[in-house]
């Protein structure tokens, strides 16, 4: 069974309501067109379902993010952001999950993998379409690294690297954080899914970014992630004094600066 097969199934044991209700915290966009510098996109992922992407695009030459946001978030959150990563020389493409922002269907965790790959593929090719010829990043926030872990690891020929901000190293510690017991529900840790596993077949460029005091995804997931990945260009930045929510507020231009120095190393 190849990862790609392995990850989804055992993605599938967790669609269930006691879990989902906790991971998932869907919202919609609140109906206000984009910025006349924003593109929205749908993307048909299956019957009846599609994902919605906002596209923050500049100069063709430049490298393009592909964003999968955490779970109380949605795309359109992203937009005062989506300038800064533009005046940084980044092109940065954030994706919804089924039932987030614009996005029909209801989230679960295997969707949300098995979406990443047809966001990434749609992406892609609507990339070279209009021009842009950039190296292409996977990046994850909180529950996004999952997908972007997915997809990066899988799809390695597609990009260029893989950036993960806040990310969890396993499933057990992440539903335990959240009040929810594995073994209460006759699942062992041998059934779930792992992003520090799956990072270990990754051959790319990896940043991790995680806050020093994150409550919710202590830093020890981000140092797992980090030690797992085996390629030979790795880095891990500490937001010293930060936590889950406001990392961006207190890391400020050096969190878009340590991502812009990577990408262009």
């Amino acid at each position: 069974m190849d990862l790609k097969t392995n990850t989804l199934s055992k993605a599938r044991i967790l669609d269930r309501d006691d879990i989902l209700e906790f991971l998932f915290h869907p919202r919609k966009s609140s109906g206000m067109q984009p910025d006349s510098r924003v593109e929205e996109i749908a993307i048909d992922v299956a019957d009846g379902v599609a994902i919605g992407c906002r596209l923050h695009l500049g100069e063709k030459q430049n490298p393009t993010l592909l964003f999968f946001h955490g779970n109380g978030e949605i795309a359109h959150d992203y937009d005062p952001i989506g300038s800064i990563y533009l005046s940084c020389g980044l092109n940065f493409v954030v994706a919804d999950y089924r039932g987030y922002g614009i996005s029909t269907g209801v989230p679960t965790i295997s969707s949300m993998l098995g979406d990443a790959y047809a966001t990434l593929d749609h992406v892609s090719d609507l990339l070279a379409h209009k021009g842009y010829a950039g190296p292409l990043w996977i990046m994850g926030r909180s529950l996004g690294s999952a997908p972007a872990v997915e997809v990066a690891v899988n799809r390695q020929d597609m990009i260029s690297g893989l950036i993960v901000e806040s990310g969890f190293a396993g499933v057990k510690d992440l539903l335990e954080r959240l009040g929810i017991w594995p073994q209460a529900l006759h699942l062992d840790e041998a059934m779930l899914f792992s992003n520090a596993d799956a990072i270990m077949k990754f051959d790319g460029p990896v940043l991790i970014i995680h806050a020093e005091q994150d409550h919710i995804i202590p830093l020890e997931h981000g140092k797992q992630l980090y030690e797992s990945a085996p390629g030979p260009k790795k880095a891990m930045k500490i937001i010293h004094g930060a936590d889950h929510n406001n990392i961006f507020a207190l890391a400020g231009k050096q969190y878009f600066e340590y991502i812009k120095q990577f990408v262009y190393e």
